[in-house]
């Protein structure tokens, strides 16, 4: 299996051998059930489709009560596709859980982040503040200039702007 779905539950610390405290975050992760078995002839390309978190039968569309009772499972909150392994095989309604796991082994943890709504460029790209003296006013939080006067007369695609910050899919080894 190329992937698991999970929440986050909260954070905690672990003491290290020499005593240093490591931050750490707590998932519960699993058990995720095989809900689609997508393959080329079919689908186009080859993928798992895995259900986690249990979801009441009467908060589901009647759609996708027909395709959990197809795969002889239950009503699934979060459905997510991952990569299949060639040589595995599959069956649906088959359960899979933090068990693939052994330790040391090294995950990339994927989630979106913090959402901060519309933020100024000093706070969403750690930008300075301009001065507060020489004629300025009110103006110190400002981007400043954010491009050329005549030539090229237009501001350049990429500049840093403000604008919504967070709410962003982040990945961490």
């Amino acid at each position: 299996m190329r992937g698991l779905i999970g929440k986050k539950i909260g954070m905690t610390r672990v003491f290290s051998s020499i005593g240093r405290s490591v931050p750490v975050t707590v998932l519960e992760v699993g058990p995720c059930h095989v809900t689609q078995i997508k393959n080329v002839k079919n689908d186009g390309y080859d993928a798992i489709q895995l259900g986690f978190l249990d979801l009441k039968e009467k908060h589901t569309t009647k759609p996708l009560a027909g395709h959990f009772k197809k795969s002889n499972v239950t009503p699934a909150r979060i459905l997510a596709e991952f990569q299949s392994v060639p040589e595995f095989n599959y069956k649906l309604g088959q359960s899979f859980n933090v068990g693939l796991f052994s330790k040391g082994d090294f995950v990339n943890i994927s989630g979106k982040s913090k959402g901060k709504g519309f933020s100024g460029t000093i706070k969403k790209y750690s930008f300075s503040t301009q001065r507060k003296t020489h004629g300025q006013g009110d103006t110190h939080r400002h981007v400043g200039s954010i491009g050329a006067a005549s030539d090229p007369s237009r501001g350049f695609p990429g500049k840093k702007m403000p604008g919504r910050y967070g709410n962003k899919t982040v990945s961490v080894k």
